[in-house]
This record gives C-alpha cells, sequence and structure tokens, in this order.
C-alpha cells in the first residue's frame, strides 16, 4: 500500500549506512541512498522527530553455512558516515544482528518517547533493512519503507523485498512522498 500518512510520533531509522559497508557492490549507487537518506534525515530533523542511525559490529554467533565475512572488523569498519551529521539528539544504536531491535534497546527508546511510527532506509534491502522492519511490525510500530532510499548487494533480494515483504509489513513510498507528507502533516499543526 502507497504511503498515506505520517503519525505524529513518527521516528526515522537509518540501517547501517557506515564506513564499513558502503563501499560494497550495490545494485543501486550508494551515493543515492546516501543523498536520499540525508533528504529524510534533515526533513525529521526540521519537523523534530527523532532520527535513529544504526551500526553493526558483528553477527548472531550461531553457526551457518556461509563463512563469516571477517572474524575481526577492519579499523573503522563501525564508524557511521560523516554525511549523516549525527547529532546529540540522534539515537545511535549499535546492532550485532540483522535487525535493530534485536537485542538492542531500541523498542524501549523508541516506545519512551510515545512513536508508534518508524520510518526507515538504509542498507542492505533484504537483510538489515528488512529484519528491521519485521521486527517494527512485530513490536506493534507502523511502518514506512522509503524504497528508493535503500538498495542491496543482489538484485534478487531487493526485488523480493521490495514486491513480496514490504507490501505486507507497511506502507511504502519514495523519499519525495514521506517529506511530502510530514510537511502536510506540519502544516496542519
Amino acid at each position: 500500500m502507497p504511503v498515506t500518512t505520517i503519525d505524529d510520533k513518527t521516528a526515522l531509522i537509518v540501517v547501517d549506512l557506515q564506513k564499513g559497508i558502503v563501499n560494497s557492490p550495490t545494485i543501486h549507487p550508494i551515493s543515492e541512498v546516501i543523498e536520499r537518506s540525508c533528504m529524510l534525515i534533515d526533513a525529521f530533523r526540521k519537523h523534530g522527530l527523532p532520527v535513529v542511525l544504526v551500526n553493526v559490529a558483528g553477527g548472531a554467533p550461531g553457526r551457518t553455512e556461509q563463512p563469516r565475512r571477517y572474524a575481526t572488523l577492519p579499523e573503522g569498519f563501525t564508524d557511521l558516515l560523516p554525511e549523516l551529521n549525527e547529532q546529540p539528539g540522534d539515537i545511535v544504536v549499535t546492532k550485532r544482528t540483522w535487525g535493530a531491535f534485536a537485542s538492542t534497546d531500541l523498542e524501549s527508546q523508541l516506545k519512551a518517547r510515545g512513536i508508534t511510527q518508524v520510518v526507515l532506509a538504509g542498507v542492505a534491502t533484504g537483510t538489515g533493512v528488512e529484519s528491521t522492519a519485521r521486527q517494527a511490525y512485530e513490536h506493534g510500530f507502523h511502518v514506512t519503507l522509503a524504497l528508493d532510499a535503500m538498495t542491496d548487494t543482489r538484485s534478487e533480494s531487493h526485488a523480493y523485498s521490495l514486491s513480496h515483504v514490504f507490501p505486507r509489513l507497511g506502507e511504502t513510498g519514495t523519499t519525495q512522498d514521506i517529506i511530502d507528507l510530514l510537511a502536510k502533516r506540519s502544516s496542519k499543526q
């Protein structure tokens, strides 16, 4: 369902736009994802709404068939991109799983602020973004996904999330759709 509304208490969650990940080959130019994510960040800050910046610093401890990419993370891997312009009022979450809610205090931080809706952007569509969206939905948040502010390293994962998973978790739209709804919401207040 296309994005129809932005709740009064909405937070933006930007997933894994960090130095160690953005150099991976992605199906859409990462520069465009960063630019659109920054547009959303600026809009949320302008309207006094919370911005959550998420980075990943490891993985869940279970066994997998595929080897882990790094035994130890390279220097600076977890550093958030400077373009995000982290502010003292931002919520910063470091995760060690695909989703930003598992094993973190993100849910309690959002609920303490009365947040009812989250907007998601970032990388990778089929892992970090999708897992965070699933967890947000399961925690009872209204979920909105900025489809043009995300990408993946695998086209099939990106396409599957956009067409089959995200419509079942919430509403989808473009960065501009979301910014326009934020402006419309503010003009009514």
